[in-house]
C-alpha cells in the first residue's frame, strides 16, 4: 500500500515496484483529498506500507508513530521530504523498517530494501544458499540469464561464481553481493557502490575489468564481469617478476588508476589480489571501491596470522583519516616495491604495528641493482600526501 498526497510521487513508487515485481498488487491512498486514515486502520492485507510525508494536516512522523504503535501493522518504509538526518534519526527511534529521502530514491536501493523486508516475512525465496551452501546441493542463486558453473569464493558480504552468460555464450565472473541495507548509512553506501560500478561499466580501458551486467534481485545485487584466466598479481609475485615486467605492470596499473580517478572513483583496496592478468599478460584492475563500501575488520588467527592487514594502506587510510587519489598512489608504491624486491616495505607482528610503520618508519632503500627506482619509490611512499606524486599520470614521466 502507498500512502501519500502527491499523485506524481505515488506513480513514481508504483513504477519502481511494478518494474521489478510486475504482478504486485498495489493500492494507493491520497490522504489529502480522501482524509487521513482512521485511527483503527490496521494495514491488514498488506505486506508493506510505503508512507510518504505529504499527508495533509497530519505530519508524516506523527502518522508513522500512530501506525507503528498499531498491533500487527505491516512493515513501513518512510519517505521524507524534510530534514533528512533529523527525520531519519526520529524514524529509526520509532522503529521504522526503511527510510528514504523522497527527492533521492535509487531504484536498485529501494528494491533491495523491499526485498529484504519481504524475505523477512517469507514472501520471497531466501538467497542464503548463496553463502552457506554449495552448488552441489542443488541450491543456486536465481539470476536470470546465467548458468552457474562453479563457486569460487565466499565471504561475509559476497559470493563469487564462475558462470556462463547464456545470451553470449561466454564465461563470466558473477559476484553476488549480500548487502541488506538497514536504517544506518548502509543504504547510502549500497547506493554509492552500485553507482560506482555503473561508472566503471562505462569506461573502456585495456587495464580496467569489463563489466557486462549490473542488477538487483530480491535482497542481493549481482555484478557480471570479465573472466580473467591469467590469475592475480599476488600469485605472479610468488613465482617471481622480472624488473622489466615490474615496470611494465606499474605503468599499466597507473594508467588504470588515472582513468578511474578522472571520473571521481577511488579504489581504496589496491593490492595484488585485486589486480588480475589476462591470457595475453596484460594487467587488469578489479574490485573498485569494495573496501570503501564494505566495512572490513582486522582479524588475527590463533597463530598470529593477520587477515585484512593494512600492508598496502596509506598512512592516512590506516588512521581512518580523509583520503583522496594520493592514497591509491601510495598503495601503488607498496606494490611496485614488492614487485621489484619480492618483499613488502613494512612488516610487523600485528596490524597496528604495520599502520605505525607506514606513518613513521623511513622509506626502505632498494638494493643497489634497483637504485634507479629509489626516487620514484620515495615519491610514491611519501608519508604526507602533499609530498607524493599528485596524480597517477605522473608515474610514466618519472619512469
Amino acid at each position: 500500500m502507498i500512502i501519500d498526497g502527491q499523485a506524481e510521487f505515488r506513480s513514481l513508487l508504483i513504477h519502481h515496484v511494478t518494474t521489478h515485481w510486475p504482478d504486485a498488487i498495489i493500492s494507493a491512498y491520497d490522504p489529502v483529498t480522501a482524509g487521513h486514515l482512521r485511527d483503527e486502520f490496521s494495514g491488514a492485507g498488506n505486506d508493506i506500507v510505503l508512507l510518504g510525508d505529504e499527508l495533509g494536516k497530519k505530519g508524516g512522523l506523527q502518522a508513522l508513530k500512530q501506525f507503528l504503535q498499531t498491533p500487527g501493522f505491516p512493515p513501513i518504509v518512510y519517505f521524507s521530504g524534510g530534514d533528512e538526518k533529523k527525520e531519519k534519526r526520529e524514524a529509526k527511534k520509532l522503529g521504522v523498517d526503511g527510510f528514504f529521502s523522497r527527492e533521492n530514491i535509487s531504484h536498485d536501493a529501494l528494491i533491495v530494501m523491499l526485498g529484504r523486508i519481504l524475505l523477512a516475512q517469507h514472501r520471497v525465496a531466501s538467497t542464503a544458499s548463496l553463502f552457506v551452501n554449495d552448488l552441489a546441493m542443488g541450491l543456486r542463486p536465481l539470476i536470470k540469464g546465467y548458468r552457474f558453473i562453479e563457486k569460487l569464493a565466499v565471504s561475509e558480504h559476497s559470493a563469487v561464481y564462475l558462470a556462463e552468460k547464456e545470451s553470449a555464450g561466454i564465461k563470466v565472473i558473477l559476484k553476488v553481493l549480500r548487502q541488506i541495507p538497514d536504517l544506518t548509512d548502509d543504504i547510502d553506501v549500497f547506493d554509492r557502490f552500485l553507482q560506482e560500478y555503473e561508472l566503471i561499466a562505462d569506461l573502456k580501458h585495456p587495464n580496467i575489468v569489463k563489466i557486462y551486467d549490473l542488477g538487483v534481485s530480491d535482497d542481493h545485487a549481482h555484478i557480471a564481469m570479465e573472466y580473467l584466466s591469467g590469475g592475480d598479481l599476488k600469485q605472479k609475485m610468488k613465482e617471481g617478476i622480472s624488473q622489466q615486467d615490474a615496470v611494465d605492470y606499474l605503468q599499466q596499473i597507473a594508467s588504470a588508476l588515472a582513468e578511474i580517478h578522472k571520473v571521481g572513483i577511488l579504489h581504496r583496496d589496491l593490492k595484488p589480489g585485486n589486480i588480475m592478468l589476462r591470457d595475453d599478460g596484460n594487467i587488469v584492475l578489479i574490485d573498485f571501491g569494495l573496501a570503501k563500501r564494505m566495512r572490513s575488520n582486522l582479524k588475527m588467527t590463533d597463530q598470529g596470522e593477520i587477515f585484512g592487514t593494512p600492508y598496502y594502506m596509506s598512512p592516512e587510510q590506516g588512521h581512518a583519516n580523509e583520503v583522496d587519489a594520493r592514497s591509491d598512489i601510495y598503495s601503488l608504491g607498496v606494490i611496485f616495491y614488492e614487485m621489484l624486491t619480492g618483499e613488502k616495505p613494512f612488516y610487523a607482528a600485528n596490524a597496528m604495528g604495520i599502520i605505525y610503520k607506514h606513518s613513521n618508519s623511513p622509506v626502505p632503500l632498494l638494493p643497489m641493482r634497483l637504485a634507479q627506482y629509489q626516487v620514484l619509490i620515495n615519491l610514491l611512499l611519501a608519508k604526507k600526501p602533499e609530498d607524493r606524486l599528485q596524480t597517477a599520470d605522473e608515474v610514466p614521466e618519472w619512469l
